[in-house]
């Protein structure tokens, strides 16, 4: 389990994130995921800024990289972009924790209907709904046309709308969202691009690619 009991220690692991673009690049990092914390985070404020933080570097910030490559050089396909936030069945999870990595595989190939009793009817709502947009999309490559009925139509992500799903039980028109952490790719992507650079890899890059 993530272990968080202070400021510095949230401010060391920005840091060990961020050696490429040194000491500005840790306090430009550390500044904007602690804008909101106040005078007294609490520590489970703090691990919830450290998950985001994590998640953003690691998953996020690659993730809209693609897409917006594939919305520049798709030549006819549609692009489509989603968020899954079926909090993860595991028991030892805090309640604040949403899906883990790769949580939404088991719905996809419908696990929650092959092994039914480890399961509960929200979990087969999710997979039901995962299974047509998946099948609509390899079949049509619109997840909204095909066969399968979905719950909501699921708008494309373009140069004018920067459409995603956000994908739980509770799928409705609310689910239709736009501009996924806008704030924290733009920081990623140009503001801490910007920075000077001072080492020719960061420790997230060696865990990434070796």
């Amino acid at each position: 389990m993530l272990s968080v009991q202070s400021r510095d220690e949230v401010y060391n692991l920005v840091r060990g994130l961020t050696v490429d673009r040194g000491e500005r690049g840790a306090n430009a990092t550390y500044n904007i995921y602690t804008q909101t914390w106040g005078d007294s985070p609490s520590q489970e404020l703090m691990k919830k800024t450290v998950v985001g933080l994590i998640t953003d570097y690691i998953f996020l910030v690659p993730t809209q990289w693609a897409l917006n490559l594939h919305l520049q050089n798709a030549r006819n396909a549609k692009t489509y972009s989603y968020v899954f936030s079926q909090p993860s069945r595991m028991p030892v999870y805090p309640s604040w924790v949403g899906a883990d990595h790769a949580d939404d595989l088991q719905y996809v190939f419908g696990k929650p209907f092959a092994t039914p009793l480890g399961y509960l009817p929200k979990h087969r709502t999710v997979s039901s709904a995962m299974i047509a947009y998946w099948t609509n999309f390899a079949r049509t490559g619109d997840p909204n046309q095909g066969n399968s009925k979905v719950p909501v139509n699921w708008p494309p992500y373009t140069n004018e709308a920067s459409y995603y799903l956000e994908i739980n039980n509770n799928l409705s028109e609310k689910s239709v969202k736009q501009n996924l952490k806008t704030q924290y790719v733009t920081f990623w992507n140009t503001v801490y691009q910007s920075l000077p650079q001072v080492a020719n890899i960061s420790v997230a890059d060696e865990l990434l690619w070796n």
